[in-house]
């Protein structure tokens, strides 16, 4: 099937506002949201243009009533009830504010609206009271079931169902907050009992999130060919992992200590709506894996439900940054690796009557593409920690040290239409006790 594009997503469509042309995460064709304050001001909603900010609330004033009413909901310090209106509202929204910042007659009113956003703070986007981390990519499991089942990396569930765990909200956290290492119970093969300690195996973890916008009430799922409507829209994710404690305390409910001491989340707000150039179809499986079962199969989803995203991760050390060096590239991957579309999370996640809420959070799962260079985690990279990676200056890693920086970015690209970002998602570990 063919998706839906519109005047927002023109590749000739320009701004007034200077530099957003051809900027490349936030050109007039992305239009992303975020929780932002200026000066001490009081946090609220804001939508990227460039390297400016518009205050969503002050802007909704010179917008028609149908989408004034919605953009007054950024007067709010989280993205909720704004996301909640659902998808129809948003992307009469959407239109509103690509009208404001591309007919130059507003300029004189709109432009003192925006802030430079190099001067403004950002903020968790939403309140989040539910996080589900999934376990999408099927290559990054299968390269870590090798590590622990030579012969059997992929247990049966896997084709069947969507994998995932009830993760830790509270511990959620914005771009570039620091990283406590975590302590925890580890237990060496060749010992007696375990010992508690600072973990030694330290890793991050490449995935996109996924925000629910629209609810649905308890017992009510959520028809795969609505699912798309649930979602608010895409971020990007680092899910910390203490792999030492994982491998301790995993066995027999899976992660626990080792996953809630800190995740990390991109600011800004990616819509549907703008990354509709981008949707493919969802890859076909492999001769003699079975199909989606009803519930989960659409037809339309398969046409269109993956995204064409690229991921990249990059590490910084303390003795890179010292030196002035730029950040190493570890990999860079395909959002398409998701064995599942997210329309299927959200759809699988409500198919017991779970009820999901405006602000949750769903995680991909780490995104590892099928080549040597499109690993999402050091786990794999270093087999293990069996094989310990080089940087270019020398340092040697098999997980991470204190002072090492991961900064994640994505963004979407193709012929025909324009480049759209979503930012980045930093995060650096604090110095402290190793171990």
């Amino acid at each position: 099937m063919t998706v839906i594009t519109d005047h927002t997503h023109d590749l000739d469509a320009r701004s007034w506002v200077l530099g957003s042309e051809n900027h490349p995460d936030f050109p007039i064709q992305n239009l992303p949201f975020a929780i932002f304050s200026s000066g001490g001001s009081k946090k609220r909603a804001g939508v990227a243009i460039g390297d400016m900010i518009l205050d969503l609330e002050a802007a909704a004033d010179h917008m028609a009533a149908d989408a004034r009413k919605i953009g007054e909901l950024g007067n709010r310090p989280n993205l909720n009830a704004l996301f909640a209106c659902g998808s129809k509202a948003m992307t009469t929204l959407r239109h509103a504010i690509f009208e404001l910042l591309t007919d130059g007659g507003k300029q004189a009113a709109i432009e003192p609206l925006l802030y430079r956003a190099s001067e403004c703070e950002l903020y968790l986007p939403f309140d989040i009271r539910d996080y589900t981390d999934f376990y999408t990519g099927i290559h990054h499991a299968t390269n870590v079931g090798k590590l622990f089942r030579p012969d059997n990396p992929l247990l049966p569930n896997y084709k069947y169902v969507p994998i995932g765990y009830h993760g830790r909200a509270s511990s959620v956290r914005v771009s570039g907050s620091e990283v406590t290492r975590p302590k925890g119970q580890t237990k060496a093969p060749d010992a007696d009992e375990p010992s508690v300690g600072p973990t030694k195996r330290l890793d991050y973890e490449l995935e996109m999130a996924v925000w629910v916008g629209k609810g649905n009430a308890l017992g009510e799922p959520i028809d795969i060919a609505d699912a798309k409507n649930h979602i608010a829209g895409i971020g990007i994710l680092n899910d910390w992992s203490a792999r030492d404690l994982q491998a301790w305390e995993y066995q027999p409910l899976g992660p626990f200590l080792a996953k809630s001491f800190h995740s990390t989340v991109s600011p800004w707000i990616v819509t549907l709506d703008a990354l509709a150039p981008f949707r493919v179809a969802q890859d076909a499986r492999p001769e003699g894996d079975p199909q989606p079962l009803d519930y989960l199969f659409d037809d339309d989803d398969q046409a269109t439900g993956a995204l064409d995203v690229r991921m990249e991760v990059h590490l910084s050390t303390a003795k890179m940054r010292e030196n002035g060096e730029v950040p190493h590239c570890l990999s860079t991957g395909p959002m398409t690796a998701m064995y599942w579309t997210v329309a299927q999370l959200i759809t699988h996640h409500s198919s017991n009557g779970c009820d999901l809420n405006p602000g949750d959070l769903l995680g991909t799962g780490t995104l590892t593409g099928d080549t040597p260079d499109s690993v999402g985690s050091l786990l794999e990279i270093t087999n293990g920690g069996k094989e310990p990676l080089t940087l270019p200056n020398g340092e040697t890693r098999t997980f991470l040290e204190n002072g090492d920086e991961i900064v994640m970015t994505a963004y979407a690209q193709k012929d025909g239409a324009a480049r759209i970002g979503f930012g980045e998602c930093r995060g650096r570990i604090a110095a402290g006790p190793m171990g």
